[in-house]
């Protein structure tokens, strides 16, 4: 399974070959779009140099006062860190090979249990249809797992260059 940009704040899930998989679609939230794209500006930074909310809201174009709140969810999930002082500011506390879309997600609360869940008995027309969302609802889930921030990196940077772009995160 590969995921797929359909628009800004949109990702289909996709087979190999190509063809369309029962048209699972995830509609990303400003919240779950702003926090990757503060993510994936970490990713640009060197290791030790921490990074400012200021800096990075303005290079992304994202609203200080949210970026401040997404940032403060993703450090409680583990995935920055925030550094106090006046070199202070944000890295990424592990990796990005280590942070799956999956942990991005449901650090900032994108990941509801509906999405955890498979379907319930009554929402499926017939036990077909129930066996096949739960099938497609566990692929998607570990598809959101397997997909690593520094995927989507260098998703973002193939793209761009593809695009005849100079080399800046804009997801």
């Amino acid at each position: 399974m590969l995921l797929e940009q359909t628009s800004n704040f949109s990702i289909r899930m996709v087979s190999v070959n190509g063809h369309e998989s029962a048209a699972k679609e995830m509609k990303l939230t400003v919240r779950a779009h702003y926090s990757l794209k503060a993510l994936i500006d970490l990713c640009l930074q060197p290791e030790d140099e921490p990074v400012s909310m200021r800096a990075i809201a303005q290079r992304q174009n994202i609203s200080p006062t949210l970026l401040e709140k997404l940032l403060v969810e993703l450090c409680k999930a583990g995935l920055v860190t925030a550094t106090k002082g006046r070199r202070g500011g944000y890295q990424l506390a592990r990796p990005a090979a280590k942070i799956s879309l999956a942990d991005i997600l449901a650090a900032v609360g994108e990941l509801s249990d509906r999405d955890r869940q498979p379907l319930a008995p009554e929402e499926a027309a017939d036990w077909v249809s129930r066996a096949i969302w739960q099938r497609l609802d566990a692929q998607w889930q570990a598809t959101l797992r397997q997909v690593s921030l520094a995927d989507l990196y260098y998703d973002a940077r193939s793209w761009q260059a593809a695009q005849g772009n100079e080399i800046e995160i804009v997801i």
